[in-house]
């Protein structure tokens, strides 16, 4: 994961080209395998252990190899030696920009050494992250911003995003102050620590979610389109409220809403997360009772 931060990185310093960062992680991506597919072709698990554990994860934030151990599936040793096959991912993606001319070995060198200045990373820190750490990317990605106060949630997000849509998601705040989209999904948390919380997305990416949350290919956005945008929000909103129930906050979550052609008005939080199929915006309020939907909607927001 930490190639998709550090390419965007490139990317933005003018180290590479947009057309040469999608490229080299096409290329990578070719390198990189699933930590389930690896412990098939190892022989630890099967197909069907696999599936348990990956819907097992869309009850508890836990890791692949976690849960694998808990069901007695893998040992903890079998779970290090799968992890050593996944690490260092960023190296493969220096190949792969080394092998198609883009950049020499010592430009990308000195590019990981002026990331690590620049975002003032400990060797401890920098080390985390090249392994996939995903807590201290998204950790770095929102303090940098100064946003860090919706950090739990977006590391979950991102983790959801990784497990159950695009293994090769990754975000960054948003530098849009109003969006305007096809699709607007929205659900509320109440409680002790309310949210508003809602994905926006073009007609093309929220096909694209709804197709691999339904697992089928989805051409319109029909109920069926609506209804599994909404589900992937309401699985990631209950799988986050486990998480703070865990830490020691209860809170509840109204039904999901989707509408079209709707602008969320009010002080809120943008995150765009970039898929292999293009961009949508996950929108985030700690003030949900002073966001409202342009044009408005019949139902309440809060």
């Amino acid at each position: 994961m930490f190639s998709q931060y550090f390419g965007q990185f490139l990317l933005n310093k003018s180290f590479i080209t947009r057309e040469q960062l999608a490229d080299a992680l096409e290329f990578q991506q070719s390198v990189h395998v699933k930590f389930g597919v690896i412990a098939i072709e190892e022989g630890y698990m099967t197909p069907l252990q696999v599936e348990e554990v990956h819907e097992k994860q869309k009850q508890v934030d836990k890791r692949f190899g976690e849960i694998a151990v808990e069901l007695g599936f893998l040992t903890d040793e079998q779970v290090q030696l799968l992890l050593s096959n996944q690490k260092q991912s960023h190296l493969f993606l220096a190949q792969a920009l080394v092998d198609r001319g883009y950049m020499t070995i010592q430009q990308f060198s000195d590019a990981l050494e002026t990331y690590k200045k620049e975002n003032s990373l400990s060797d401890e820190h920098f080390e985390a992250m090249k392994n996939g750490n995903i807590e201290k990317l998204i950790t770095n990605t929102l303090d940098h911003a100064g946003n860090e106060k919706f950090g739990k949630y977006v590391t979950l997000f991102a983790k959801n995003m990784i497990r159950f849509i695009d293994d090769q998601a990754y975000i960054e705040v948003s530098q849009e102050k109003d969006l305007e989209n096809d699709w607007l999904v929205y659900q509320n948390i109440i409680g002790e620590n309310p949210l508003f919380t809602a994905i926006s997305a073009s007609e093309d990416v929220f096909l694209t979610i709804a197709s691999i949350h339904a697992e089928e290919e989805l051409t319109e956005v029909d109920e069926l389109a609506q209804a599994s945008v909404a589900e992937f929000l309401n699985l990631h909103n209950g799988i986050y409220l486990v998480n703070m129930s865990n830490w020691g906050t209860e809170l509840h979550m109204r039904p999901q809403e989707v509408v079209k052609d709707a602008t969320v008005l009010g002080e809120s939080y943008k995150i765009s997360v970039h898929t292999q199929r293009g961009v949508f915006h996950l929108i985030l309020s700690d003030r949900p009772e002073q966001i409202t939907l342009n044009p408005s909607m019949d139902s309440e927001l809060v």
